[in-house]
């Protein structure tokens, strides 16, 4: 299927959306997206349908509607300039019954139908008169194929159904099995080539992805000496399939440059000696092309190259925040990472935070105290070319994973864990969640606090509140008391009165934006340990917190005005 960006699957409704994930289930990368306050459990929210669509039409996404074909089309009409530009749209019913292809055949739409239609168990409703006949698409090859000219596609396909015969020049299966019209002797040519060649209207070129290239060391100007070696053997850019390179590269970043300007992947070896990389690459049979360039080597196969059964992928690691625990404070950032994502590493409660998005994902679970040694399997999971996800609830840079990886990478420094593309998605903390559910209690300078033991000294601990509360900063205590921790919520309040008034305001956030969600305000006089545990934050305020009490709501806010003391 020549699909090359992910596809936006679009619902309306709730109930659209059990059939969006079926889709969404067999299309790698494709998100779910769905409307604000009508549907929960999407990848991406949206309040507009019609700049949605016609935002992601410009910017050539395949689009799935799950929604009448007729609002598709009158949403799009107004952007329709380019048939050749278009990207695959399909409309899908609502109950998964019908699978209609509207758009973008030259940009594999069919192919795209059939293969919703598959996950739907019908099949589509393809009125495309070539297709239909040939049982073939020649505007959009399967993947391993390029058209080189699909400018005289129009007219070599109305020759076809005008009763013309086509010869078949070179090796294609998806072409032979075809019903197209072969004869040796046939008005039409089809060349299937690794070489570059000047076609007219009456042939159509497909250029097989049977090239690879191998790069030792790469350098500012290796893209240019590639296209010299291809040029001087009459090769074809496009039948390029992949850039192999030894693995200590996989983070380099002018290898990266060139595989994205030949528009290929890249996948890495062990080996470091150029003839035995590309013959690990693409066997022993390949034909090697003469090069004057030391670092370069290039290749022709046999057999259409498929990089993605071949080496390893650059592992990438991305340890992510998914916000308090509601899927709306999941950034569209995480959201669209655990799309891509191969293994989910994390505490089985975050991950269950998650919901579907965890679906087909390798999910690697372990205990809430084991920070270390999850790290350290992410890390393993992602030098072995996985895309590793390591899930922590809120902001996992605020007393979650990100550190604990960073930790675990300093300690360690294992060679395989350099070549590893790492990265960390913020998310929504829960004292931003409490604060917000509240009013604005961190509205001047606050400071955020952990009460737990486990990982620093309690005389320490101690230190920080004296001098937070003696800077009047509003503080932000975070893991307050557990089962076997009760006292140290106790001894903080203690200090704190040494600064504080008794009817300071106190914000109690728990399970915030899951099940059982309460905040409340309290005053500091008033809290105890029994009112905390795990799952909850609470905010201290500052001299200059305030509560206000409405009829029907009570908000809590920090001045930002600093010009009077009581």
């Amino acid at each position: 299927m020549n699909i090359r960006v992910a596809p936006a699957v679009v619902v309306l409704s709730q109930n659209s959306v059990t059939v969006g994930r079926k889709i969404t289930n067999v299309l790698p990368g494709a998100k779910l997206y769905g409307l604000v306050k009508r549907t929960d459990d999407v990848d991406i929210s949206f309040t507009n349908f019609g700049e949605t669509v016609r935002e992601l039409f410009a910017a050539g996404t395949p689009i799935i509607g799950i929604c009448a074909a007729g609002i598709l089309i009158r949403t799009i009409a107004p952007l329709l300039t380019d048939k050749g530009q278009e990207p695959p749209i399909l409309a899908v019913a609502e109950d998964g019954s019908a699978v209609v292809p509207l758009l973008g055949g030259l940009g594999g739409v069919n192919d795209l139908a059939r293969q919703v239609g598959s996950a739907l168990n019908i099949k589509p409703a393809i009125t495309t008169t070539g297709d239909i006949r040939f049982h073939t698409a020649l505007l959009s090859p399967p993947a391993g194929y390029h058209l080189a000219n699909p400018e005289h596609g129009k007219k070599f396909i109305a020759d076809l159904l005008a009763g013309l015969k086509v010869k078949l020049e070179g090796t294609a299966p998806w072409l032979t099995e075809s019903n197209l019209p072969l004869d040796e002797n046939g008005e039409l040519t089809i060349q299937v080539t690794e070489n570059l060649g000047n076609a007219d209207t009456n042939c159509l070129v497909y250029h097989p992805a049977k090239i690879a290239i191998a790069i030792s060391n790469p350098e500012p100007n290796t893209i240019s000496q590639i296209h010299q070696i291809l040029a001087e053997s009459n090769l074809a850019p496009a039948a390029v399939a992949g850039i192999f390179a030894p693995l200590h590269l996989a983070n380099n970043s002018q290898l990266h440059s060139v595989a994205k300007a030949l528009g290929v992947p890249t996948r890495f070896f062990p080996e470091t000696e150029l003839t035995q990389l590309v013959l690990a690459a693409i066997g022993a049979d390949a034909q090697i092309v003469s090069s004057s360039f030391a670092s370069i080597a290039v290749a022709i196969s046999t057999q259409i190259i498929n990089p993605a059964t071949i080496g390893q992928t650059q592992g990438k690691l991305v340890i992510i925040g998914t916000g308090p625990g509601a899927s709306q404070w999941m950034s569209p950032q995480v959201k669209e990472i655990l799309a891509l994502a191969t293994d989910l590493v994390g505490y089985k409660t975050y991950i269950n935070l998650i919901g579907s998005l965890a679906a087909g994902k390798r999910v690697h679970e372990s205990d809430n105290r084991v920070e270390a040694e999850r790290a350290y399997q992410a890390l393993e999971l992602a030098a072995a070319g996985k895309y590793v996800v390591v899930v922590s609830s809120g902001d996992p840079g605020i007393y979650a994973m990100a550190a604990a990886v960073f930790e675990v990478l300093d300690q360690y420094n294992k060679p395989e864990w350099q070549t590893i593309d790492i990265q960390v998605a913020p998310g929504i903390s829960a004292m931003q969640a409490a604060a917000a559910r509240i009013g604005a209690p961190l509205g001047h300078d606050f400071c955020v606090i952990s009460l737990s033991d486990i990982l620093k000294p309690w005389e320490i601990i101690a230190q920080r509140i004296t001098a937070a509360a003696a800077s009047d900063f509003v503080i932000a205590f975070y893991n307050p008391v557990s089962k076997e921790r009760t006292w140290q919520l106790a001894a903080a309040k203690k200090i704190l009165l040494e600064h504080r008034k008794p009817h300071t305001p106190v914000v109690l956030g728990r399970n915030l934006g899951r099940k059982g969600e309460e905040v409340k305000v309290i005053t500091l006089e008033e809290l105890e340990p029994t009112l905390a545990d795990m799952r909850t934050v609470i905010i201290i305020g500052s001299s200059h917190t305030r509560k206000i009490q409405q009829e029907n709501n009570v908000w809590v806010y920090t001045s930002r005005r600093y010009n009077s003391q009581e």
